[in-house]
């Protein structure tokens, strides 16, 4: 890999970790659906006059249907409820059990007859799902289960997500795509966001939260992205889903005091060793960002057998 190549690696592996952390950070003044629409409407006017100048939104309003179902999966529920999950969960525990999205994306492509499971591949799956199991049943508390699980819908959106991209829009602009269903997500949020705007001046530190994950975690780093597939190539870029969790961890520990415990780290290993059995031998994977979620890729590709979340 080249010098340019390893510099956005780590700049896309870092910022698609940082989503968590403000997330936790603007949901204490926000609500979710608000938030939603912020990200959206935030990153929609940053990169729509990118997508109009390059003429790359029309051939993807043609395409509409397909675009508002990538839209609903990939962002508009998981990032409400990824929201939502981080009203009561840690930012760290987030990010770790959002990790699970290959695994997802693995069932998913076995499912629709574009990959087989091996035997190999069904102990990843065991194993990636053991660790998911760990980590809720030994870092999540009883009255916070029900956030928990609503993070296994938002991994199911955005190992969804690709697959979407890779049957129906593989052959438009990832850009176009992108602008087009951050722009169609603030549009369908917008008569909700109206009626939750904060009774009371937001704090600095929820601002900057707030323009951090639209700017930074969401524009920016799509842009980024966009540059990291170039340069490397789809298959070598999807490895960010396994720096994104480190990411989250280190933040929630070091800035928001949050607990790393030795079963958090177990659990969080035996998914990274199930998502590498279970997805090892694709040849050429479609990233979903955490997430990250929270993000989705921005030039899909013919398998969907890895994820992130996005980041959220």
């Amino acid at each position: 890999m080249t010098r340019r190549g390893w510099l956005l690696f780590l700049a896309v592996g870092v910022i698609w970790g940082l989503p968590y952390l403000l997330i936790r950070v603007s949901v204490r003044e926000v609500s979710p659906a608000l938030l939603v629409f912020m990200r959206t409407g935030g990153a929609a006017l940053l990169l729509g006059p990118i997508a109009l100048a390059r003429g790359v939104l029309r051939p993807v309003l043609r395409r509409w249907r397909p675009v508002l179902a990538f839209t609903v999966v990939e962002m508009g529920v998981p990032w409400l409820l990824l929201f939502h999950a981080e009203e009561k969960l840690s930012s760290s525990l987030a990010g770790l059990l959002i990790a699970a999205v290959p695994l997802v994306a693995a069932v998913l492509a076995w499912a629709t007859g574009s990959e087989r499971l091996d035997f190999r591949r069904v102990v990843g799956l065991l194993v990636g799902f053991g660790g998911v199991a760990a980590l809720v049943g030994f870092a999540v508390r009883s009255n916070d289960l029900a956030s928990a699980l609503s993070l296994v819908i938002v991994a199911c959106g955005y190992a969804l997500g690709p697959w979407i991209l890779s049957r129906h829009l593989s052959d438009l602009p990832g850009l176009g795509v992108i602008a087009a269903s951050l722009i169609a997500c603030a549009v369908l949020y917008a008569p909700i966001a109206a009626f939750e705007m904060p009774a009371r001046s937001l704090t600095g530190s929820v601002i900057w939260s707030i323009v951090g994950l639209t700017v930074v975690c969401t524009a920016a780093a799509f842009l980024l992205f966009f540059a990291l597939i170039g340069e490397v190539g789809a298959s070598r870029a999807t490895v960010i889903t396994y720096v994104n969790p480190a990411v989250a961890v280190v933040l929630g520990v070091l800035v928001l005091d949050e607990r790393f415990s030795g079963a958090t780290g177990v659990g969080f290993g035996l998914i990274l060793v199930g998502c590498l059995l279970a997805t090892r031998s694709v040849a050429e994977p479609s990233p979903s960002p955490a997430v990250s979620p929270v993000t989705s890729p921005p030039g899909p590709s013919s398998d969907t057998s890895s994820d992130e979340h996005s980041a959220m």
